[in-house]
């Protein structure tokens, strides 16, 4: 059984990883009825948080459907990053997450997310004090080092569990590989198989179908997968994995009509939560992703991105159903 804290995860837990933009509330619902077992929120700046900017407060939002899931903070500020985990902590989520990760320059140029795996003695001391700062579990999701020249990883996972951390997450790339190549998970591997280490450890990066989980699972002993940009257009991913490493069974694509229908929920959780025009627009980066290898599917999907109004987004979805019923 694996166990953030006291938190039974399971046996081979999937976790859905904190996209920005992405892994809003209807996003995680969708993912959690499509087998997620731990969830974490978009990103949260802390100086946006400590500072109650609607934006940064909105995205505290949980609900206890989505159980267990994390609340996933940045920054550059130790003291701004206590205050901030203090704040996340009083609207209860299961896990406090510190994003070492993000390598989108606007974060980085500000000192947070992956720029702080320039100054690991920083990373170490802010992860401390952040441990310090609240009773639940903390956790890291992190990179294998900012450039070809720092994959100290092994090295930095040794350090933040010595500090309290209680899980770690690695995306098998650097901050300057952004999301280029192919993820490597040998490093990943080592700080699974450090004979120091005794938490959970989580790989991330490249995991799109269940015969590539399966296939990290058995090669690199990790002790569950975060699945990021697999899961968008594919909240389905996580039942596909659980099935194949249960049974070897692959279940089949949903059907036009199943994606139809998926895209209609998302669209109107987007709209109850944000509002019809921001729903509509923040779902427009979803349409490509759950339409995706249909053929002559591109004027379609420019059709929808146009789109204002739910109302002719349901009528052309419908529309694209009945083309698209025999495909």
């Amino acid at each position: 059984m694996i166990k953030i804290g006291k938190l039974e995860l399971g046996e081979f837990p999937l976790l859905l990883a904190p996209m920005e933009d992405v892994s809003d509330p209807p996003f995680r619902k969708l993912c959690k009825e499509g087998g997620a077992d731990v969830m974490f929120t978009e990103f949260i700046s802390s100086e946006g948080l400590i500072r109650n900017a609607t934006k940064s407060v909105q995205k505290l939002d949980i609900f206890e459907f989505e159980r267990p899931i994390g609340i996933q903070i940045f920054g550059n500020n130790i003291s701004s990053m206590k205050e901030a985990t203090e704040i996340a902590s009083s609207v209860q989520p299961d896990i406090i997450d510190i994003n070492y990760g993000c390598p989108v320059k606007k974060v980085t140029c500000k000192g947070g997310g992956a720029a702080i795996l320039q100054d690991i003695p920083k990373m170490v001391k802010m992860t401390a004090e952040i441990v310090k700062s609240t009773n639940l579990p903390v956790t890291v999701k992190t990179r294998l080092g900012w450039d070809d020249n720092t994959k100290y990883i092994v090295e930095v996972a040794e350090k933040l569990q010595d500090v309290g951390i209680q899980a770690i997450s690695i995306h098998g790339r650097t901050r300057k590989q952004m999301y280029k190549g192919e993820a490597n998970w040998d490093l990943i591997r080592e700080v699974k198989e450090n004979p120091r280490m005794n938490i959970p450890v989580f790989g991330n990066g490249d995991v799109d179908s269940p015969e590539t989980a399966k296939l990290k699972k058995e090669k690199y002993n990790v002790d569950g997968i975060m699945i990021g940009r697999g899961a968008i257009g594919n909240p389905w991913i996580f039942k596909k994995i659980k099935e194949y490493l249960n049974s070897g069974k692959i279940i089949n694509e949903p059907t036009i009509t199943e994606k139809i229908e998926m895209i209609l929920m998302h669209l109107d959780l987007s709209i109850k939560w944000k509002g019809e025009k921001l729903g509509v627009l923040e779902m427009r980066r979803h349409y490509s992703n759950y339409l995706r290898n249909l053929p002559e599917i591109k004027k379609y999907r420019s059709d929808l991105v146009g789109m204002m109004e739910q109302e002719k987004i349901i009528e052309k979805l419908q529309e694209i159903k009945t083309k698209y019923q025999n495909y």
